[in-house]
């Protein structure tokens, strides 16, 4: 699988990262997801300096994530407990007929 570099511009710079073909368009993606970040924290909070801002970008984005994470392995327990409840009707009711 080829590398290739892709530019993306995040606030206002230019970054050259390389990735293959099937990797651009998420790279875009996040790309553009962390310029609107460091965009709103620089707006909001009237930050100066990159380095600030995109700390404080990549402690929303986890933290963010970890509350995705969080919901994720909630809501697939719940899943399961039913799947199993489920699978536990199926089973009598086979056993019955």
């Amino acid at each position: 699988m080829s590398q290739q570099a892709v530019k993306v511009h995040i606030l206002d710079r230019e970054y050259a990262v390389a990735c293959s073909e099937e990797d651009r368009p998420g790279l875009i993606e996040a790309a553009l997801y962390l310029d609107g970040k460091m965009r709103e924290i620089r707006a909001g909070a009237k930050l100066v300096g990159l380095e600030r801002i995109a700390v404080m970008a990549a402690l929303n984005i986890a933290h963010e994530s970890l509350q995705a994470r969080t919901e994720l392995k909630k809501v697939g327990v719940d899943v399961g407990e039913e799947l199993r409840q489920l699978n536990a009707k199926l089973e009598a009711a086979l056993a019955r007929s």
